[in-house]
């Protein structure tokens, strides 16, 4: 049995051979300059290796406003978030239609270029639709707000994909996940998307994910998060000690995804599951809130949002677990399906708990997480 076709049907490749590369590399010096944002070089970065096939380059109106509207490409095509390039506008006031631009990043250096095929209009009130509110205190709203008038659109053409990679032996591309898979002989897989350390509720998640298939891929986002967020450096810490202690080797894998967080939770949902698509999964675990923030999102909406779709249109087995934890009585992780005990009988402590006693250099429950991690997560909590 093969594994799952690429959203789109082929995996797209936009990094330039070296021969290409060396000419861009020389021909760019002579074009205008843009520096991307921390979140258009980690979409540059997906464009480039084909996480987010069937895209070639950033969006332009037409697919924008389906997209935004729809959910959807304007060749139907599922696909819930736009991908765009929005520069300030002192910049692209100075870029027309048929320019080829050179995209740097935060320091300058060079990325790739895209010859320009549409500079269209930003309807950031549009956008707003992606994340159900324009409240700036949501922080993809705040990314957009802040964002240019205008946006540029065009395939791009990348001579490097990251020219300072984090966790560079993690970062594997759509096609280096899917040759692994294959060398395992994996035909299923199941992804798990994270934003923060996997605590207990999470590893009952994923091991009962990895009992209906061959395989788990542990994927956590490392492009740009809140300011807030546990920082990666330190959850890959997590993931690393978690992995070789409580996993089994032969049957999970571990890498990098260095999508920016929206925090779009439905829709955002539905962009991880097409996203690890590309990468080769079969199965999706979409938990509680997922890439949820504040009260935006109602608790399931992430799992509802799926029935939008018929299921050949994600072409990936969305696993739905309910919330999740410790009980006392059952000891075990249980949920409203499995456990007839009421919520004093579970062990669940809140975020603010779990930074307090962390802060204070105690442990939390090893119900709740496991005590290597604990230790992991103290250190950083006392360093800040």
């Amino acid at each position: 049995m093969s594994l799952v076709a690429p959203h789109g049907g082929k995996l797209v490749n936009r990094v330039l051979d070296s021969k290409a590369a060396e000419a861009t590399k020389a021909a760019a010096k002579s074009y205008k300059q843009v520096t991307l944002s921390p979140r258009e070089q980690g979409d540059l970065e997906l464009l480039a290796i084909g996480g987010f096939s069937p895209l070639t380059g950033f969006m332009g109106e037409k697919d924008f406003k389906s997209v935004c509207s729809n959910m959807r490409l304007a060749n139907g095509l599922v696909w819930p978030i736009p991908v765009i390039l929005s520069p300030a506008d002192d910049v692209t006031a100075g870029i027309n239609v048929g320019d080829t631009i050179a995209l740097n990043d935060s320091k300058g250096q060079l990325l790739g270029t895209m010859k320009v095929t549409e500079k269209y209009t930003h309807d950031k009130k549009l956008e707003a639709k992606v994340y159900g509110t324009d409240d700036e205190k949501h922080p993809g709203a705040q990314v957009t707000a802040k964002q240019g008038n205008f946006c540029l659109a065009g395939e791009i053409d990348v001579v490097s994909i990251n020219n300072d990679p984090e966790f560079p032996e993690f970062r594997l591309k759509p096609e280096q996940t899917r040759k692994a898979f294959a060398d395992k002989g994996w035909s299923t897989v199941a992804a798990f998307q994270t934003r923060n350390p996997i605590h207990r509720s999470h590893e009952y998640l994923t091991k009962c994910a990895l009992e209906m298939t061959d395989g788990l891929l542990i994927h956590p986002v490392v492009g740009e998060t809140k300011a807030d967020d546990i920082p990666a450096k330190t959850r890959m810490e997590c993931y690393t000690t978690l992995v070789n202690n409580y996993y089994s080797k032969d049957r999970t894998m571990l890498s990098v995804m260095p999508l920016a967080m929206r925090y779009a939770g439905p829709r955002e949902a539905v962009l991880h599951t097409l996203i690890r698509k590309n990468y080769g999964i079969s199965h999706f675990i979409v938990g509680r809130d997922h890439a949820g923030v504040g009260n935006y999102y109602g608790t399931y909406d992430a799992q509802k949002i799926f029935d939008n779709f018929k299921p050949e249109e994600v072409g990936v087995t969305i696993l739905k677990f309910e919330h999740t934890a410790w009980c006392k009585k059952c000891e075990a992780i249980v949920s409203s399906k499995t456990c007839p005990h009421g919520p004093e009988d579970k062990i669940a402590p809140s975020g603010t708990k779990v930074r307090e006693l962390l802060k204070a250099g105690e442990r939390p429950p090893m119900e709740f997480s496991r005590p290597e991690i604990a230790d992991i997560l103290i250190k950083w909590a006392q360093s800040v």
